[in-house]
């Protein structure tokens, strides 16, 4: 059998009861058995600074050393006053840093935005792509996660409700769980 791909997810919400956190945790759960994901938390990272460089924070060299060890990176993330959350953000900055020691570099990234709106979070979900372009991380394209409503997806244990969703969201990392295969050796 082939070696599981090691998937960081990086939840673009800090929310106890973050919407994107249940459908990190329903992906993890609908993924086939070629990856692995595990949320890689970006909520206590202090905020970039070049300053720092020179002496990296611990919790910076921790969060660039779980993405140096993932295969892929998997975001999930709101979207705030249509762009991505601020400490999603600061960890793409992180991990890019310092210059020339990229850990995004070359890694299969997929984004889910998962909203209130019936937008779904199409804002965050291409800014982040913008973001994705520079930091050389090849995104995902097809197909696309705007996922809106999210006040009306999880039941109370955290599973998604509706069948026709679940089954887009199984469609999806199924899906990704290909490009990954495609973009890793």
């Amino acid at each position: 059998m082939a070696l599981k791909k090691k998937i960081a997810v990086i939840v673009g919400s800090m929310r106890k009861e973050s919407f994107n956190r249940k459908m990190a945790h329903a992906l993890a759960k609908l993924a086939p058995e070629t990856l692995e994901l595990e949320i890689v938390e970006i909520k206590d990272l202090p905020m970039y600074n070049q300053d720092l460089e020179s002496d990296f924070p611990e919790s910076w060299k921790q969060f660039k050393e779980s993405i140096d060890a993932a295969d892929g990176i998997l975001f999930v993330t709101p979207e705030y006053n249509r762009s991505l959350p601020a400490v999603l953000k600061n960890a793409l900055d992180i991990a890019s840093r310092p210059y020339g020691k990229n850990s995004w570099n070359g890694k299969p990234g997929g984004v889910v935005s998962v909203s209130i709106s019936a937008l779904g979070g199409f804002g965050a979900n291409h800014h982040l792509r913008q973001c994705a372009v520079y930091l050389n991380i090849p995104m995902m394209q097809q197909p696309e996660a705007y996922i809106g409503k999210a006040e009306e997806l999880f039941d109370e244990n955290g599973a998604i409700k509706n069948e026709d969703t679940e089954n887009f969201v199984k469609h999806f990392i199924d899906s990704y769980a290909r490009w990954v295969k495609a973009h890793t050796s």
